[in-house]
This record gives structure tokens, C-alpha cells and sequence, in this order.
């Protein structure tokens, strides 16, 4: 039998508690949370000319994981401009993931388009 590391744990039991609106909801908040502190440290020590402190990166992290972007910190690097593109994807997919889940984008049949 193998054995199973801390992470492996970790993800079953979150995919476990995901099968409730409640549980999905708190795994999708949990990974976005994870992930915007991970993208807010990663582009302080991409781009660190206009990312000086750790502050203004978790700052232009949330901007754009949230869609805002009010444009106060724009990444300049190459590095970061990629950054930028891997974190604004990354986090929006799971934001939709339960209207997925829902069928809010499924086409009803039967019925013709307006």
C-alpha cells in the first residue's frame, strides 16, 4: 500500500467537503486566497523595480485577481507582464466554477433563442 503525502491528504479532503454548495464554496475561497498571496509574492520578487515592498505586490495581486485593476502598480517586466496574464486566469476559472456547477450555462432544450 503507498503511503500519501500531507498534500495528497489534504486535497481529498477538500474535494470531499466540495460536494456541498457550502464545501465547494470554501475549497474556491481557500484556493483563490492561497494563490492571490502566492501570485502578490511571486511579482514582488518578479519585478521588483516597481514592486518594491510586499505590500504593493499582495496590493496588485488582489487588483487583479478581482478584476479592478486600477492600474496603480503595472507590472514592466517581461516576467511580470506573464504573471499577470498565469494570475488573472488562473483565479477567475474558479470563480465560475459554480455557475458551471449550477447549468447557468447549459442551453435549456426546447426552447429558441430570443
Amino acid at each position: 500500500m503507498e503511503t500519501e503525502t500531507r498534500l495528497e491528504r489534504w486535497l481529498d479532503r477538500a474535494l470531499a467537503r466540495a460536494e456541498t454548495p457550502r464545501g465547494g464554496a470554501t475549497v474556491i475561497a481557500t484556493i483563490t486566497t492561497i494563490a492571490t498571496v502566492a501570485f502578490g509574492l511571486l511579482m514582488t520578487v518578479v519585478d521588483h523595480k516597481n514592486f518594491t515592498t510586499l505590500g504593493q505586490g499582495l496590493w496588485w495581486s488582489v487588483q487583479t485577481v478581482t478584476t479592478v485593476g486600477y492600474g496603480d502598480h503595472v507590472p514592466t517586466t517581461t516576467a511580470g507582464v506573464y504573471l499577470n496574464v498565469v494570475t488573472g486566469v488562473s483565479n477567475t476559472a474558479p470563480a465560475s466554477a459554480p455557475l458551471l456547477r449550477s447549468g447557468a450555462a447549459r442551453p435549456t432544450s426546447g426552447r429558441s433563442a430570443p
